[in-house]
């Protein structure tokens, strides 16, 4: 089955030194009009999502419905094994003892919650990516980017370029692919 490769798009990168200035800048940038473009920072920036626009994600909600629904599974699956398929009365215990229950229904609650977590980010951040355009090796220690994609509905080159160089960018970036 063959799979239909998602096109790279270019844009400009603009690079701070200040993670301070790089949120004050992504915030200009959004007032700006700007709508598909991304901050790349070596640590959470606090702000920086508000300054963004990123809206909070659906994770929490499928990390509870997971774990709901591994709490089920674990009353499901002991029900079946203790009291229907293999009843046998140990120490004088009922078939569906709820505290002996407890362990297993906690466990699988924890388990579902946290892979369908991991699988629902995978699944956001689209990843993994392989060969992913390097802007700046010095993003990962101490230094922050605002990307504006060419996808972006004002996009110009030349514009970006320069309300980066307006908004304090110490350096920018035209890339061809990202």
């Amino acid at each position: 089955m063959a799979q239909k490769l998602k096109k790279k798009t270019g844009g400009v990168a603009g690079i701070w030194l200040d993670d301070h200035d790089c949120v004050v800048a992504a915030r200009k940038v959004r007032e700006a009009g700007f709508k598909n473009f991304d901050a790349i920072t070596p640590f959470p920036v606090h702000g920086m999502e508000e300054a963004i626009g990123i809206k909070r994600s659906f994770i929490p909600y499928v990390t509870f419905v997971m774990g709901i629904v591994g709490l089920a599974s674990g009353v499901a699956l002991q029900q079946w094994t203790s009291a229907t398929d293999w009843p046998i009365n140990v120490g004088g215990k009922p078939f569906m003892s709820g505290p002996a229950f407890v362990p297993i229904m906690f466990e699988l609650t924890i388990l579902f919650a946290a892979l369908s977590s991991v699988a629902a980010l995978f699944a956001i951040c689209k990843l993994p990516k392989h060969d992913p355009p390097v802007i700046d090796p010095a993003l990962t220690s101490h230094k922050f980017a605002i990307f504006i994609s060419e996808n972006d509905s004002g996009y110009n080159a030349e514009r970006c370029e320069q309300l980066l160089k307006s908004l304090g960018a110490v350096e920018t970036k035209r890339l061809s692919h990202y």
